[in-house]
This record gives structure tokens, sequence and C-alpha cells, in this order.
């Protein structure tokens, strides 16, 4: 199963520039060649979860180089988990945009898809924090010609926006790879975590500056109060099968902060309570609050459901806070949930705009096919909510357990259970706008969109309750679900075997050392470079004795 922790990375890779090079000009073979990627990609992180579900770690070494001087990949239930979540995900979204025809409506866009799903393949799998970086400008570069596509110009502002804000959060990560650098002396997360262990007490301020700037960078790409303005715009003006794939891409923030401060700085957590009281905490709970505010308040439906993704970010991040198995488990299960509804509610939108031209929470006159565009947002709109019985709901369940045994958690409890009355409130504003309040007869006017054509077609529908039907199977089996994502908490906070898994044991670091002093002891001996060798006035250089010789 190791060579195939590679796949997931390698596959759209090689398609990605096969789509431009030989199918641009064939609308058909570029869908073939997307769906059955994303296929293959499906049956690849099924294979993966499979296999990590066992609890063990592996790790790829690209070109046999050996950590830590090599790249290196690592499957463990974490990674597994996301680039399983990721594939779905893309799977569906790249059936949607073919069947509406949103992949025709500007250039390159399965291509752009399959560099995208690349970058947050290579985010989730790789071992090295610099590939990390280098991983998210992919993201970045891709997902800003998927956020223009089909053009626009309230959409190419959004896009600029977007670019800025993640241009800055990238420049902040490369200071803190520099300071990460000078004070380890290496850059893989194994490495880092072995080495964090007898660091200095000299480096320790270095460090602690580090771990504050790599969390503005993640909460920055995870839409945290008060680094949260790219989203809105970039969410409801970007075309909607990008805007359901960008519900996983804020999940990458998340996914940073919990694997490296779970595994690099455990330590420096405990010696950085501000960090998590005075910050963290402080800015999840009023992101949430911020993000269902909006909810209540957003004059369209598409600025309604970017500002349910930014709650559900607040959700999410105030479970990562308290850095406990229990907090991490809770946070792995919302997480799968938020995502996949976010997802749904954003493919909604795109089926209001093509039937009525806007998602404008007006009177206007009914809409084509409204009965089951209706039914379909009033399931998702109690997923989003959080109300039972759907996953949502047990996922704030979690989250409210996770934090029990914090000194705040009266105010998480109040957030959380006032915000979910605001969000239930503000969508059913929105679905009571759109669908049953009395309509006249005026027309519908465009907004800077131009419908797709086929957006109205029942395949696109089909693919919204594909969608749907993932949330209640979380929910019908939330107990597997849930006794995973505590066996990853576990996991994670018990680092020692990831250590093991990237570097070795000592026993097998042992016997590499020493495989490796034979092997320079017969390449010495073999060029006559011992004892015996010619003085031509340098130090003679003496080949160590190995057994056998």
């Amino acid at each position: 199963m190791q060579h195939w922790i590679v796949a997931p990375i390698v596959l759209p890779a090689l398609i990605g520039p096969l789509i431009v090079l030989t199918m641009r000009h064939d609308a058909t073979l570029q869908r073939i060649a997307g769906i059955a990627s994303m296929v293959a990609l499906v049956g690849i992180t099924l294979a993966l979860l499979v296999a990590a579900s066992g609890g063990d770690i592996e790790s790829y070494e690209l070109g046999s180089w050996p950590a830590p001087f090599g790249i290196v990949l690592v499957l463990d239930r974490l990674s597994a988990l996301m680039v399983t979540l990721t594939a779905l995900l893309g799977l569906i979204v790249l059936a949607y945009a073919s069947a509406t025809g949103w992949d025709q409506r500007g250039r390159n866009f399965h291509a752009l898809f399959q560099f995208q799903m690349m970058g947050l393949f290579g985010a989730m799998l790789t071992g090295d924090i610099f590939n990390l970086f280098v991983f998210f400008e992919i993201l970045l570069i891709a997902s800003y010609g998927l956020m223009t596509h089909g053009g626009g110009r309230m959409r190419l502002r959004g896009g600029v926006q977007y670019v800025i804000f993640n241009l800055a959060g990238s420049t902040l990560f490369l200071f803190a790879l520099g300071t990460l650098y000078a004070v380890f002396g290496s850059l893989n997360m194994a490495d880092l975590a072995e080495r964090a262990l007898i660091l200095p007490d000299g480096d320790a301020a270095l460090v602690r500056v580090t771990a504050a700037l790599l969390v503005l960078v993640f909460v920055l790409k995870g839409a945290l109060l008060p680094l949260h303005f790219w989203l809105p715009n970039t969410y409801a003006l970007a075309p909607a099968p990008v805007a359901a794939l960008f519900a996983v891409m804020t999940k990458v923030g998340a996914y940073a902060v919990i694997r490296v401060y779970t595994l690099i700085f455990p330590d420096t957590l405990a010696a950085m309570d501000g960090l998590i009281s005075d910050v963290l905490l402080p800015a999840a709970l009023i992101t949430l609050a911020v993000g269902m505010i909006g909810v209540l308040g957003g004059g369209t439906l598409a600025r309604v459901v970017s500002f349910a993704a930014i709650g559900s970010m607040g959700t999410l991040f105030l479970a990562v806070s308290t850095f406990s198995e229990t907090g991490i488990a809770a946070a792995l299960y919302y997480l799968v949930h938020s995502t996949l509804a976010g997802a749904a509610l954003f493919l909604i939108v795109d089926q209001v705009r093509a039937r009525r031209g806007n998602s404008a929470l007006r009177v206007q006159a009914p809409m084509s096919g409204g009965g089951l565009v209706s039914a379909l947002f009033f399931v998702a709109a109690i997923a989003a909510a959080g109300m039972p019985p759907l996953s949502g709901f047990l996922g704030k369940l979690l989250v409210l357990d996770a934090v029990r045994d914090q000194s705040w958690w009266v105010w998480a409890w109040g957030f959380v259970l006032g915000t979910s009355l605001l969000a239930v409130v503000g969508f059913a504003r929105a679905g009571s706008a759109l669908f049953w309040k009395p309509h006249d007869t005026m027309t519908p006017t465009a907004d800077d969109f131009r419908i797709a054509p086929g957006a109205t077609s029942g395949v696109g529908l089909g693919v919204i309750g594909v969608l749907l039907a993932l949330i209640v199977a979380l929910a019908v089996f939330a107990a597997p679900a849930t006794r995973y994502a505590q066996s990853t908490a576990a996991q994670l906070f018990h680092p020692v075997s990831y250590i093991h898994a990237v570097m070795g044991t000592p026993e097998q670091r042992a016997a590499r050392e020493a495989a490796e002093a034979a092997a320079r002891a017969a390449h010495d001996a073999a060029h006559g470079l011992g004892d015996d060798a010619p003085d031509d006035g340098a130090v003679p250089q003496t080949a160590p004795p190995s057994e056998g010789h």
C-alpha cells in the first residue's frame, strides 16, 4: 500500500497537463478524463482510508531519500480522512459542473480542477512543513483561476481580493518557515517534533514567535475573524461548483493547525496559554457570532450561505482551541459535516440563480421546479443550522461536550446555542422569501452572472441529493464515524508512532547508520583511501573496521 500514498498527487498532476495539451478543444474528452480521474482518486483514497483505519502509519520517501533530507509523504488516520473527504467532494462537484455546463463557461476548467485537487491532496499528505507551503501556493494559483472562471467584473474583483489576502498569508508563512529553520535546522515535521524536545531554553522565545506566526497563517486560510474578510465576497461571487469545492479549502487551515500544533508544538502550547485563551478562543467565538448574524442579515442567498460557512469555521475552531483529544475528535466529525453541508448549500444557490436569474431575498415570480429545490434547501438548511436529526446536531453536541471541562464552557455553550437559533431564523427567513411568500409577476433581473446551459438539469439536482444523502449517512453511522474521529485524535496526541514511521525506530536508525558506515568503508577500501593510500600531504583517512574484513 505504501506506493499508493503518492498516487493522489501524481494522478491529477498528470491528468491536468494531459487535458491542456491534448483535449483543450474537445469538451467531451475533458469531462471523461476529469471524471475518470476523480473516480480513480475516490477508489484510491478509500483504500488508503481502510489501510489507515488499522492504526498503522506509513511514510513514502520520494526518490528514496530518507527523512529528514528528502521529501516525505505520510499516511495516518487524519490525512486519510481528509483526502477521502476531498476526493468524494471533488467527484460530486465535478459531476455537477459537467452536468450543468459550468465547466464550459471559461477555459481550462478541468485542468485547473485537477491542479486544485493536487494541491489539496499534497497539503494533507505532506510530512514536510515547507512542502505544506508549496502545496498552499499550488492551491492559491489554481483556485484563483477557478474563482474567475466565467469572467465578470464582480467575480474578477472578488478574485483579486482573495489573492491579495492569501499572498499576505504566504508572506507570513515564509517568515515563519525561515525562523523555524534558523532555530531547528530542519523543516521535516517529524524531525521538528524530535528536536523540539531537546530545544535549548534560549531558543524558546523564537519558537513561540514562530508558533504565533503560523497560527496567523492557518487561521487566515481558515477565515477566522478578523482574517475572514476575503471569504464572503469570494464565496458569493465564485462559480457555484467552485464555491462548493472551496468548502473544503477553508478546512485545510484547521487541518494545518491540528497537524502542526499536536505534532511539533505540544510543549510550546503548554507554555503559550495566552495564545489559546486570549486569541484563538475569543476569535472562534466572535467568528461564530459574526457568521450567524450574517446568516440572519444576508441580502442574497449566496451571502447567507457564505456567512454560514464563516460561522461553521468558528464552531470548528472552538473545538480545536481546546487542544484535547475530545475536542479534536469533535472537530473532525464537525469538519466532515460542515464541508458536506456547505457544499450542498452553494450548489442549491446555483439552482436558485438558474431559475430566477439572481439569489436576492426579495419577492419575485415563482421559479420553475421550485418545489424540489425548496425541499433540498430545507434539508440542507436543517443540517447547516445544527437541527436534529441530522449530523449538524450531533456535531454540535460533540463540540459542547468537548468544552464542558473548560473554565470558559458557559461562554462556549451560550455562543453555540444562541448562534444556532440565529441560524434557524436566518435560514427560515431566506427560505420563506425564496419559496413560500406570495409572489408578484415582476420579471427577475439577472445579476452579474450568466445562466449556464443545462443549469436546471435533473442531473444537477441529483448530485445535490447525493450530497444530502452523505449528510444523512453521517448521522445514521454516527457511532463508527465518532469512533474513527476519537481514534484519530488519540493517534495525534501520541506522536511517537508518527515520528518512528517517518524517521525510523531507534533500532532501524542504528542499523541504517551501521550499513552506511560499512558502505563508506567498502568504498574507501575499493578506492585506496585506507591506511595504505599514498601520502599526498593530506591527513590520512582511516576507514573504520567492519565485520567480515
